[in-house]
């Protein structure tokens, strides 16, 4: 409500100049880039300091990414039963390696803790609802992980080298996953369903970040008709 009050006295405020200096200063308003829309549950992150730090909020953030994906077992589409199904199966199995790796080299720091859900309620969604709602919460929840993975490679937080290893995995999978999502929001809901991608200053030369293949694991969503040359 606030935002849309604060787009209202912007508006109001370029007819104004427009009546007051003419056609030229409506056409400079009307140019005018809309504002950037927030990205769900990215303003959660915390900085990554230590392998310990990473580990610690990556675990509860993939149980995030578990319990979310586990409803599109009811989803229409299969693609995205498929897509949900790789996810329970893959993170399910990294978090038993993060809470092993806790456990040997930090048994005295305290335990993982969820800090609150990125991720809404599906339980009581269906159909096109049900996967359009993940699909634009699920891909700013996968930046989140790509960023946290990163900031650890960035700034060599990671004195193990499994730890590195892990962490690179990580992003370069979970961006392989945003590229498939984006493209089946798209292809089932237009352009505009796509939600904000999160800037990512500082994050040169990252492997897998720039196109490619699909996501493993599933076939790529056909691509929207194109018109024209």
């Amino acid at each position: 409500m606030k935002r849309r009050s604060v787009r209202t006295a912007i508006a109001a405020g370029a007819l104004l100049a427009a009546g007051t200096l003419g056609s030229g200063a409506t056409a400079a308003a009307m140019a005018s880039p809309p504002p950037r829309p927030t990205c769900p549950g990215m303003g959660q992150m915390h900085p990554v300091t230590s392998e310990y730090d990473y580990l610690s909020q990556m675990i509860p953030h993939h149980e995030d990414a578990i319990t979310a994906a586990r409803q599109l077992q009811r989803s229409d589409r299969p693609e995205m039963r498929q897509l949900g199904q790789s996810i329970v199966t893959t993170q399910t199995a990294e978090v038993a390696r993060m809470k092993g790796w806790l456990e040997q080299w930090y048994p005295q720091s305290p335990a993982p803790s969820p800090s609150g859900s990125t991720m809404p309620d599906l339980s009581g969604l269906s159909g096109d609802q049900l996967d359009k709602t993940f699909l634009q919460y699920m891909i700013p929840h996968h930046m989140m992980a790509i960023m946290m993975s990163q900031q650890l490679l960035m700034h060599g937080e990671a004195p193990h080298a499994e730890v590195a290893a892990f962490a690179q995995k990580v992003r370069d999978d979970q961006w392989a996953e945003v590229r498939t999502m984006r493209q089946y929001l798209v292809q089932w809901f237009g352009q505009q369903s796509t939600p904000c991608m999160p800037e990512m200053p500082e994050m040169p030369g990252m492997p897998g970040m720039t196109p490619g293949p699909h996501s493993p694991g599933g076939p790529p969503p056909t691509e929207p008709a194109r018109t024209g040359t």
